[in-house]
């Protein structure tokens, strides 16, 4: 009996020493996406861009608004409903030198509505571009006027961590909050793959019609496709809706550098799930269709969230890390986890879970909420094809990516749509 349990204890060590020195190589996610596949605007009426459904392993397409004929009844949909804030603001030195400062993510106030309702001053974590055109000055002002008011606004770095930056923004007014500011002088962020700046029907374009807590700097993309006559058409057919916010960061465009996967560090994004929410995903367990990848890495943390909270692992910060999955021998059933979320909101008077969330899907991950998932064509070699490609297969993603090449699909953030079944759900 010993000699067993020390054999078990051996292989379980040794598997675990092979996963963290296992060569995952982010070349085997390359495909040739040229420049003219790269959707610049998006088609003009949101629900005619072309659906691709995958299931069983066979691939046909049609046109979004028809996406209640693929999705089961008695299914429900999970939206990510985070608004894009206009997250660029421009500067002058005293030059004229243009310097971008690009804010990530509020410090002080550290809460998301809290920071944007914030007035004089708050604290960001932010980019800059053109830093080196800023190095001899100690502040950047800008004048603006937003509802009559002359405002003089002023930005200073208060700390350096690698390529971000501790920016401390004052304005004189006690009556103007930062969203204004952001509305007022700022840019919405379109990504930078589409080659080109800022319009004005971006504004429009590039939120979802079910936008309503602001905090990303890209937008959940896989939404945008969503119109008033598709939600009926779900509704028609007994497909109910629940929502989650998370607010995406501008790491979801950073590229893997390293070859190994592995070797990657994911970026970390805040998320909130309403209560009244993880109710409806409880009792739908087998039938939830993630709207985008935000919606389904959110989901798939509250599980490890649900996992933390037996045996009082976490108490009120939680966090999931890049590598807990793969770490941590979870075998707790799905209703099982989020039963302890519910239970732990009710002893502690909460109506929602607040978290962070570095979870990293790559293939071998074992998928515990999402059955399906509604998804754009995502970059190659990026940390959401390595979803994609864990949730159908690896394989199966060259062949949906394939069909999507050859038959006129659109790409990216402003492209067309896909609707896929998992294969190890």
């Amino acid at each position: 009996m010993f000699y067993v349990l020390c054999s078990k204890l051996y292989l379980s060590k040794t598997i675990q020493l092979l996963n963290k020195n296992m060569l995952l190589k982010i070349s085997d996610y390359h495909y040739d996406l040229p420049d003219e596949r790269i959707a610049k605007h998006p088609v003009a009426q949101r629900d005619k861009s072309k659906l691709l459904i995958y299931k069983d392993g066979k691939i046909s397409e049609d046109v979004f608004s028809e996406i209640a004929n693929y999705v089961p009844s008695n299914s429900l949909l999970v939206y990510n409903n985070t608004r894009v804030i206009c997250a660029r603001l421009l500067f002058a030195n005293m030059r004229g030198a243009s310097i971008e400062i690009f804010c990530l993510e509020p410090l002080v106030p550290s809460d998301y509505a809290l920071a944007l309702s914030a007035v004089q001053r708050c604290e960001w974590k932010c980019l800059v571009g053109n830093l080196r055109k800023w190095k001899n000055e100690a502040f950047l002002c800008k004048k603006l006027k937003i509802n009559d008011l002359e405002i003089s606004l002023s930005a200073k770095i208060i700390s350096t961590h690698e390529n971000t930056h501790r920016i401390l923004f004052e304005w004189d007014s006690a009556t103007t909050v930062f969203s204004e500011i952001l509305e007022m002088a700022g840019e919405l962020p379109i990504p930078p793959y589409l080659h080109r700046k800022t319009e004005r029907s971006d504004s429009i374009d590039y939120q979802t019609v079910y936008a309503k807590y602001e905090g990303s700097v890209a937008a959940p993309t896989a939404g945008l496709h969503f119109t008033e006559t598709v939600f009926n058409s779900l509704k028609n057919k007994n497909i109910d809706n629940a929502h989650l916010t998370l607010h995406v960061g501008a790491g979801t465009f950073l590229p893997i550098k390293t070859e190994n996967v592995l070797e990657h560090t994911m970026h970390a994004e805040v998320f909130t799930v309403k209560k009244s929410d993880i109710k409806k995903i409880i009792d739908k367990l087998g039938n939830i269709v993630a709207v985008g990848t935000t919606s389904l890495r959110t989901l798939e943390s509250l599980y490890f969230i649900g996992c933390q909270l037996v045996g009082n692992e976490k108490n009120n910060a939680f966090f999931v890390a890049q590598n807990e999955p793969y770490e941590q021998n979870r075998t707790l059933a799905p209703a099982e986890s989020l039963q302890n979320i519910l239970n732990y909101l009710e002893e502690n008077g909460l109506d929602s879970i607040d978290g962070r969330t570095q979870i990293m899907i790559r293939p071998s991950y074992r998928f515990r909420i999402v059955n399906a998932l509604i998804s754009n064509f995502h970059q190659p070699e990026s940390t959401l094809l390595l979803l994609v490609a864990a949730f159908v297969g690896n394989r199966q993603w060259k062949r949906i990516y394939d069909y999507a090449l050859t038959h006129d699909f659109r790409f990216l953030s402003y492209g067309d749509s896909s609707l896929l079944f998992g294969e190890n759900v």
